[in-house]
């Protein structure tokens, strides 16, 4: 039924339309579930290429079992603040955007680290907050966060009372991020403009290198201007 957990019936149905070529949003609204609910259950189980009915039947048995039988690694006090929200609705919630990330070309873990940061109310975890929250080990927390760092997501901060760091997500870490992507991609713009002038514009391939040079610095033009314009409009740019 339309809220409840999918059928396998459901399953079969997103099965028969993504083999048909649909659209996820088709595909809900022929299940009469939201766009949300049908992307994270493609992504979670094989993305659009690996997904298969029966397998994602079995797999979301065998989570519902472990979720009946094993202890829940997060922390159950209320947040802190005054807040009282449900501490395991807040735990999936970070599980549906790892998987939506996931989905779009993320890393499994990176996106695990990133979405259990990205709902505390702090903004920050240390290593073991993070090994016992996700209950991974340490060398993958780190080398998530190593990803992380390189995408200016998360920065590092020393908790000289608890002689350990911190990974520390800031409010402006979309705007950072944004303007990390518009540097790579003049980086790639100023390379392939390279290309086309070596080449020749009148080639093929310079002609090539000439149309994506043109692409990659009007699209990273652009996002410098709309992320700029978003925080001018809603306060000061970060600096």
């Amino acid at each position: 039924m339309p809220g409840g957990r999918l059928t396998q019936q459901d399953r079969r149905r997103i099965a028969t339309g993504l083999a048909e070529g649909l659209g996820y949003g088709e595909i809900a609204r022929g299940l009469g579930r939201p766009t949300s609910t049908v992307t994270r259950e493609i992504a979670r189980n094989g993305g659009p290429s690996g997904y298969q009915a029966e397998r994602a039947q079995r797999a979301t048995a065998r989570r519902s079992r472990r979720s009946r039988t094993a202890p829940d690694p997060r922390p159950t006090a209320p947040a802190p603040g005054g807040t009282d929200r449900d501490p395991a609705a807040a735990g999936e919630f970070a599980d549906q955007l790892a998987e939506l990330l996931v989905h779009v070309g993320m890393p499994r873990m990176v996106a695990r680290v990133l979405g259990c940061l990205y709902v505390t109310d702090e903004g920050s975890l240390t290593s073991g907050d993070l090994v016992q929250r996700l209950q991974v080990s340490p060398a993958a927390v780190s080398k998530a966060i190593g990803y992380l760092e390189g995408q200016a997501l998360v920065r590092r901060e020393r908790d000289d009372r608890q002689r350990r760091e911190r990974y520390v997500i800031d409010g402006d870490i979309w705007y950072r991020a944004l303007l990390a992507s518009a540097e790579r991609n003049a980086m790639l713009a100023g390379i392939t403009r390279r290309g086309a002038e070596l080449l020749g514009p009148s080639t093929p391939a310079g002609a090539r290198m000439d149309d994506a040079s043109a692409l990659l610095e009007r699209i990273g033009q652009d996002i410098v201007r709309s992320v700029r314009q978003w925080y001018e409009e809603r306060g000061p740019v970060p600096s």
